[in-house]
């Protein structure tokens, strides 16, 4: 396993992420929760993940309803300080934890109260990482920046980042820490795959100037990059588009499919699957610092293993990404 700086800090992470949003839940979406891994299942992917050296690992507070975090949590406290202190902690802000107004978003008061519950969940002394998830239009961004410069300060959180951010609101978030001094958001955590390249456009530049870190969730676009989904074949019993298909429904076309062959036959060429060849393609853009997996399984971190030994040259990612059309 490979480590690089994340961004411009001196911090240290994995080529390879372990995504723990299946943990207890299927994300943030409370008709999900209880139909994720169960407490022996993630404990079993946690100890692959960390004995294969991956010392990043990605939740947020609403994944499962909490029990995301909580599972971590139970591992870390049945596994000791010495693992503990291998590993940076990722946790997130933003969706829904209740059914109260003030129970989401990125105002101060949620910031505030969900760090603390998220540091007594996962039973560490402070995170970190930690993101904005979302971004939100109803709290000023001066709000939330400030918020977490205090945080850090106040020893609860080492390093800052944010989620689905667009190009122009991570300069804003910049422009703001620059002009007030403030700890400023290191990396992005953005959905990023051969099927997903929009961030290329106006993200990437931005993070190349400004030496912030990138690291992508959804590597595989859901399933698809695994060659599962057939064109005019049902798909898959407990896939991602039987169980939650909506941020997908964009690649059901014709050219997407035939995009998908081009790939199946350019990894058989390689001697490889299209899951490894797609994690390879990830792991060579020059913007991409660690790339989050999500495996429902220990068996699952092996395409990404796999993927850290494939060489590509410029050529053949130019002639991967060919085999799809890039979103405007």
């Amino acid at each position: 396993m490979g480590y690089v700086n994340l961004g411009r800090t001196g911090v240290k992470v994995s080529r390879l992420a372990l995504g723990c949003g299946n943990f207890g839940g299927i994300g943030s979406m409370p008709e999900f929760f209880g139909r994720g891994e169960t407490m022996e299942e993630a404990f079993a992917i946690m100890d692959a993940a960390f004995y294969l050296g991956i010392n990043l690992f990605d939740t947020a507070n609403a994944y499962g309803g909490g029990a995301s975090e909580h599972m971590i949590g139970q591992w870390l406290a049945s596994r000791g300080s010495a693992v503990r202190d291998q590993l940076l902690i990722s946790t997130k802000v933003f969706n829904p934890v209740g059914p109260g107004p003030n129970d989401c978003g990125l105002s101060r008061r949620h910031l505030l109260s969900q760090v603390d519950i998220s540091l007594s969940r996962l039973g560490v002394d402070y995170l970190d990482l930690f993101l904005l998830h979302e971004p939100d239009p109803s709290t000023p961004l001066e709000e939330s920046l400030s918020t977490l410069n205090d945080l850090v300060h106040a020893g609860k959180v080492r390093y800052v980042g944010a989620s689905n951010m667009p190009a122009w609101l991570t300069a804003k978030a910049l422009w703001l820490a620059d002009t007030h001094g403030w700890c400023r958001i290191e990396w992005i955590q953005n959905s990023y795959s051969l099927l997903e390249r929009k961030d290329e456009v106006e993200l990437f530049p931005l993070l190349a100037d400004q030496g912030l870190g990138f690291t992508p969730f959804s590597p595989l676009a859901g399933g698809w990059l695994t060659g599962k989904y057939q064109a005019d074949q049902p798909f898959p019993p407990g896939s991602r588009m039987t169980l939650r298909s909506d941020p997908y429904q964009h690649l059901l076309k014709a050219d997407v499919f035939a995009g998908l062959e081009r790939l199946r036959a350019f990894a058989e060429s390689r001697g490889t699957d299209t899951a490894t060849l797609s994690l390879a393609w990830l792991l060579h853009q020059p913007r991409v610092t660690s790339v989050i997996m999500g495996p429902r399984r220990p068996t699952h971190l092996e395409p990404g293993l796999q993927a850290l030994e494939i060489e590509l040259t410029p050529s053949e990612c130019e002639e991967m990404a060919s085999f799809f059309i890039a979103e405007p």
